[in-house]
């Protein structure tokens, strides 16, 4: 079985690559038959996105699994999240065939274990990648005992079941909401998941089309939100929502067609789940707002600080029993949705606390943020260490100054703190500033961005 390098595909927490230049059948058959030996499960749940390539990469996954004696569940089209549900109630390991918000040419695998648990360089996926670079090597497995079976599955409607048994919206006034599903997944779950409930939704590109022929489906790029924010307005809306392309993460525009950053979104959902159970734990990664553990705790909450990415997140979460956690990427993690994260449930979320009272979002949302935030801000160097620590030398020292290597470099100061970090895949450095106004963002954003870039 002729192949490719699979260590050019495979990433911290996924595999990614262009079709079929770097990812075709026989790698997926490979895969397939890699994580159904490394998963050791009689049973594996597999779904994909409406990208034109995810059909036949999925179901060659689906033999290569099978090849190994498993057998598979093929829950065909579905959103990142749907594919964890599925992942969770069945409690089997699973694959979800996206390539997220990447462009129409790229394809990849989302892999976890039973009860949507993560699988990435640390938690098997190596060992994946090993064993499918030594299938299109050629190397020859011992025959497995059986072949297995591959079936098919719809489990929309039990996802839209669930998550509207998490969150009853059933009692909510009146909400016009526009969604702005960008050709993705969205377009498939949204009809389901708001069926029957209080809601009108004004629908924009929700044809499933992996080519997305009208913008990015990426809700963290502004240039993306620019016809959901018209939208919103025109209709009148009470908010908007934007999804990216495997539909796990959401981005919220409030009535007058004003993003609502992700750190409020956090707080908002972080009190709501704090109603619930108090005292729980609530993690947030470091590039999310001050603001975030400032509420956390407020409301009786404890308040963890991780790295960025979902699979430190879902290790704390695990490690500490939290009810949810929030990133700045607007990805949302709910323990009571086996910790996987899942955008429209945090969306559930900010449409039941609007519902449930009269002010329009941006007087609710207000309550949840308190500081000016900069964005990410990306720099091209070369010495990503030495510009780094050149940043420590300018600001790392001072009265009241701390500074922490959690993830990258951050330096906390009074009422302000930005974080510089690395990016793995790209010669970046990665900016965040956060102070107590516009003014004040833009001074020490471009203090800093003077040494980052000297």
């Amino acid at each position: 079985m002729a192949g490719h390098d699979l260590s050019l595909i495979v990433k911290a927490y996924d595999v990614r690559g262009v079709v079929p230049d770097q990812l075709d059948e026989s790698d997926t058959e490979a895969l397939g038959a890699a994580f159904a030996e490394h998963v050791g499960a009689p049973t594996v749940v597999v779904g994909y996105d409406m990208r034109p390539s995810s059909p036949t990469l999925a179901a060659a996954f689906a033999r290569g699994a099978a090849s190994r004696g498993a057998d598979v569940v093929d829950i065909g089209l579905a959103s990142t999240d749907l594919l964890y549900f599925a992942s969770g109630k069945l409690d089997m390991p699973g694959a979800m065939f996206t390539a997220s918000h990447n462009p129409a040419k790229y394809n990849g695998i989302k892999m976890c274990k039973a009860g949507a648990a993560p699988i990435g360089q640390e938690s098997g996926l190596v060992q994946i990648r090993e064993g499918a670079q030594a299938i299109l090597d050629g190397s020859e497995l011992p025959p497995a005992d059986r072949t297995g079976t591959v079936s098919q599955r719809d489990m929309l409607k039990e996802y839209a079941a669930y998550l509207n048994k998490l969150v009853d919206l059933s009692g909510i006034r009146p909400l016009k909401v526009v969604v702005d599903a960008a050709n993705g997944m969205g377009g498939h779950t949204v009809p389901t998941v708001f069926q029957g409930l209080p809601i009108e939704v004004v629908e924009l590109y929700f044809e499933l089309d992996g080519t997305f022929p009208n913008h990015e489906a990426n809700p963290l790029d502004p240039k993306n939100l620019v016809d959901l924010r018209k939208a919103v307005v025109a209709h009148g809306a009470d908010l908007g929502l934007a999804f990216d392309g495997d539909a796990d993460r959401c981005f919220v525009v409030d009535e007058r067609g004003e993003p609502v950053s992700p750190s409020t979104i956090t707080a908002l959902v972080a009190v709501r789940e704090l109603a619930k159970h108090p005292g729980a734990t609530v993690i947030h990664n470091l590039i999310t707002s001050a603001a975030v553990p400032e509420i956390v705790r407020e409301h009786g909450g404890v308040p963890v600080r991780t790295r960025v990415g979902h699979s430190f997140i879902k290790q704390e979460m695990a490690r500490t029993g939290a009810v949810f956690g929030g990133e700045h990427s607007a990805h949302y993690y709910f323990q009571d949705f086996w910790k996987a994260d899942t955008g429209m449930l945090a969306a559930m979320h900010v449409l039941a606390a609007l519902g449930g009272q009269d002010r329009p979002l941006s007087e609710l949302a207000a309550e949840f943020s308190r500081y000016a935030a900069s964005g990410e801000i990306n720099s091209e160097v070369a010495d990503q260490a030495g510009r780094t620590a050149a940043v420590r030398a300018a600001f790392g020292s001072g009265p009241g100054v701390t500074v922490d290597e959690l993830d990258g470099l951050t330096v906390t100061g009074d009422g302000w703190w930005f974080n510089v970090r690395p990016s793995n895949t790209e010669p970046l450095l990665r900016l965040n500033v956060e102070a107590a106004d516009a003014d004040a963002v833009a001074k020490l954003r471009d203090e800093v961005l003077a040494v980052i870039r000297a």
